[in-house]
């Protein structure tokens, strides 16, 4: 009985599917460049959020809240919190306003490109399945041209054409998982967001009247 091995088949794939599986190669490696990275900066987020909160409800003033919060870079709450501070005697419309700038600007920080991983999720398969599908129709059309036809004969090239398939999932499974779990904290984000908004216009609303 043959033990199957991934080096031996990577080894006698076609110039067509070494081509397939150099793109989703490069492709992988830059998704989970963007993984890693995305993933260390809502962790960052998480727990400065959390240490924002803190400081706000123990607060006395604005600036005193501002002063305190300069040593938290990560998280979007405090300068959108700074927005509304360097605004003090505008009405509340217009403060609802430029927070809400503020607000989306960050969420627009945040979403850069998760783009890419969407579109891996959804096209990785598809690049892999054209590797296999262009595999198949070589190997039997090579299968045609031989002598004496044998699972023997097309097996290698049935092989060669599946790995592209697989290096396709490989790709995108990480991709469809992160990017899932990124749309859910940036929905997290956007929620403390909104709150920020409530607090800062009531804030705002007290010292008016």
């Amino acid at each position: 009985m043959t033990q199957f091995s991934l080096i031996e088949v990577l080894r006698q794939t076609s110039p067509f599917t070494e081509a397939i599986l150099a793109i989703l190669l490069i492709v992988s490696i830059w998704s989970w460049g963007i993984i890693l990275s995305k993933w260390l900066l809502f962790r960052k987020i998480a727990k400065e959020s959390e240490t924002f909160w803190k400081i706000y409800h123990r607060g006395k003033s604005m600036s005193e809240i501002s002063t305190a919060c300069e040593t938290l870079r990560f998280t979007p709450l405090v300068p959108v919190f700074q927005t509304a501070v360097d605004k003090p005697n505008s009405s509340l419309g217009a403060l609802q306003r430029v927070v809400q700038r503020a607000s989306a600007a960050q969420i627009t920080r945040l979403e850069r490109r998760m783009n890419f991983l969407g579109t891996t999720a959804s096209v990785a398969p598809f690049i892999g399945l054209f590797g296999t599908v262009w595999g198949v129709m070589t190997s039997f059309a090579a299968l045609g041209n031989a002598n004496a036809a044998s699972l023997h004969t097309v097996a290698p090239g049935i092989a060669d054409a599946l790995i592209a398939t697989a290096f396709g999932l490989f790709t995108a499974i990480p991709a469809v998982v992160a990017y899932n779990s990124f749309v859910y904290q940036l929905r997290t984000v956007g929620g403390q967001l909104d709150e920020l908004q409530v607090e800062v216009l009531a804030t705002a609303e007290r010292v008016g009247s």
